[in-house]
């Protein structure tokens, strides 16, 4: 008797990846998340993260940073792993499993035309309407992951203009930490980190007097990073 050759990868049932991008943004003192309105079906038109299917030829990094580059118009975004959720019934319209990423976006850097070609708003992270599936998940796991990594890392500058002032930095944080913050201490202690440098131009924005603007020196920061420096904020 001839033994029949089983395609061990043939008798499997298929599954769909996902790629779901959870992109956060900082604008005019609130923290906001990029979405938009789903396009298939089931649930075609409800609000979702912006997210794709991986093609076969893609990593999920590759197919993250796709999407990103299709909506916003941008390469370089930061990006960081998330989770991967893999729930049985978390999509109706096949058994999908989803990589999920969290993103931060200078708002005021991407491409405005292109976000809103592909229909994409942001929104106030209290004003969010209810998402599809299961990305009010992963919006709040990634937003408990942005609150831990910004307590130590100085991420919340991915988010931030290229110059801006101690009070619009103290704002970001406040959003991401969702509390209100003694403005006297956190001065200094963001300038005890000795990241920032004070430039000579003022914001004039708010008031005649204004406020010294500052950027990020990223390369005091890794070497501070190297030197095992606390960055605890």
């Amino acid at each position: 008797m001839i033994k029949q050759k089983i395609d061990y990868y043939a008798s499997h049932d298929k599954m769909y990846v996902a790629s779901d991008c959870i992109v956060f943004g900082f604008d005019e003192g609130e923290l906001k998340l990029l979405i938009f309105k789903r396009r298939v079906e089931p649930d075609k038109g409800d609000w979702s993260l912006i997210g794709s299917f991986l093609e076969l030829d893609e990593d999920d990094d590759t197919a993250s940073r796709r999407v990103l580059k299709q909506i916003t118009g941008l390469d370089n975004v930061f990006l960081e792993p998330l989770k991967t959720y893999t729930n049985v019934n978390r999509d109706k319209g096949s058994r999908c499993i989803s990589i999920a990423k969290y993103a931060l976006i200078r708002i005021d850097a991407y491409d405005k035309e292109l976000v809103e070609k592909h229909g994409a708003f942001w929104y106030r992270l209290h004003d969010l309407p209810d998402l599809t599936l299961d990305h009010s998940v992963m919006v709040k796991d990634a937003l408990e992951e942005l609150k831990r990594k910004a307590k130590y890392q100085p991420i919340g500058f991915k988010l931030l203009p290229e110059k801006f002032t101690i009070p619009q930095m103290q704002n970001l944080y406040e959003a991401i930490f969702q509390r209100s913050m003694d403005a006297g201490n956190f001065r200094k202690k963001v300038l005890s980190l000795k990241v920032l440098e004070k430039l000579d131009e003022k914001d004039k924005t708010n008031s005649k007097r204004g406020a010294f603007l500052y950027k990020f020196n990223s390369k005091n920061y890794q070497k501070l990073l190297n030197s095992g420096y606390n960055f605890e904020i």
